[in-house]
């Protein structure tokens, strides 16, 4: 009885293998035949991923890799044909393949049962694979495409592995990255930041900010999540960083100031500052940022010397302009505040008088500013705001129509 029993149970068994072993090449063959059947085949292949009698085996994680792999070279061969092709199909059949190949890869290096390796699929994944790797129309371009789709923690999925593949230790140091291997860690970083994965971002912008790409704006990028994060150590560190390496991008030496004013730290500001121009003394950027700190501090005639040198160097320096008639235009408010204290109606007209006087000389500046960035809004409303206080109607009415236009 014992015997038939066993003799049942190693029947059932040997037709388990031999069922499992009739899918792993029914779906071989239905994803290799001329009109292939993707979903019948992963569909054949499925339960032989588990079943015991051929989930260690090699074959079938290589037939598994091979449905996703020749979906992705039909869709792919639709698009270079101009035809109709479905990226998510195209880019999922990627990333599925990617997973089974190394799993593949890792069982075909196992000793048999005689205790040799003798690898059967490992040199065909590995091609399989690079080409995943230097073909832009794979694992790259499913990463833009999600991107552009807003999705980001998908986005970062797949550029990671993108990234990941020069390490592999089967492409054993034959791919060296190159500036689209940079290019994808920077978009890997720029997803991160949209998905609102702070650590994840900050970690790629510090491995990028010294890799030669996009330098600068992963500067200014890495002291932004810092800055969410209420990080201040590592913020003006990284702004330092920034104007040291870019000395002629002024962005980080006006973030670096404003941080220092908000803070109460004016001096501190001023001292940075005035290093950064004994360095460079023509850099009409620094005596603008001066001007304007210098205003901060109260320091109204400095802040006037400072805007008038900027303009001396650069006669372009638009913003240099605003910043001068800002001093007179608040200098005149004053006056027409202490005008409106005035209960004297003699003595009141004679201080608006004044006032309005001044106001007038503030004109000249904004205008000029504003015709050297014309796109500047905020100057034209202050002529505007001008021209209604003066009572300056035709230059209220010709502004009025340009902003409106």
């Amino acid at each position: 009885m014992k015997k038939i029993i066993l003799a049942i149970i190693l029947a059932v068994s040997v037709t388990g293998v031999y069922a499992q072993k009739k899918n792993v090449s029914k779906a071989k063959n239905k994803a290799l035949m001329e009109t292939p059947d993707f979903k019948g085949a992963r569909e054949d292949i499925k339960p032989a991923l588990t079943d015991p009698t051929t989930k260690d085996l090699a074959l079938t994680w290589y037939v598994a890799g091979t449905i996703g792999f020749k979906e992705n070279e039909a869709e792919l061969k639709k698009q270079m044909l101009g035809q109709k092709f479905d990226a998510d199909v195209k880019g999922k059949a990627v990333m599925e393949s990617y997973d089974y190949f190394l799993k593949a890869y890792e069982l075909d290096g196992l000793p048999n049962a005689k205790g040799k390796v003798k690898p059967k699929y490992q040199k065909d994944i590995k091609e399989k694979i690079k080409d995943y790797y230097v073909t832009q129309a794979n694992l790259v371009a499913y990463g833009a495409h999600l991107f552009e789709k807003k999705d980001y923690q998908g986005t970062i999925k797949v550029f990671e592995t993108f990234l990941g593949i020069p390490a592999l230790p089967m492409m054993n140091g034959e791919l060296k990255p190159d500036s689209t291997y940079f290019m994808i860690k920077y978009y890997t970083a720029i997803a991160a930041t949209n998905a609102e994965m702070s650590e994840k971002a900050i970690s790629y912008y510090e491995d990028l900010k010294d890799d030669g790409y996009e330098e600068l704006v992963v500067h200014q990028l890495l002291y932004e999540e810092y800055l969410k994060k209420k990080d201040t150590v590592n913020f003006v560190k990284t702004l330092k960083a920034g104007f040291e390496k870019f000395p002629d991008e002024p962005w980080f030496l006006q973030n670096l100031i404003n941080y220092y004013i908000f803070s109460n730290q004016s001096k501190e500001a001023l001292v940075y500052l005035n290093a950064a121009i004994a360095r460079d003394p023509n850099k009409a950027e620094y005596q603008y940022i001066k001007g304007n700190l210098d205003e901060s501090m109260g320091n109204l005639e400095d802040a006037r010397k400072a805007f008038d040198r900027a303009i001396e160097i650069d006669p372009t320096q638009a913003d240099a302009y605003a910043g001068i008639g800002r001093l007179i235009f608040n200098n005149a408010v004053s006056m027409s505040d202490a005008a409106n204290e005035i209960r004297d109606n003699k003595l009141y007209n004679a201080a608006k008088k004044k006032a309005d006087a001044v106001f007038v000389e503030s004109i000249p500046y904004f205008k000029k500013a504003a015709e050297l960035k014309p796109n500047e809004m905020e100057y034209k409303r202050t002529l505007k705001n001008l021209y209604y206080r003066l009572k300056m109607d035709k230059e209220y009415e010709a502004i009025d129509k340009e902003m409106n236009q």
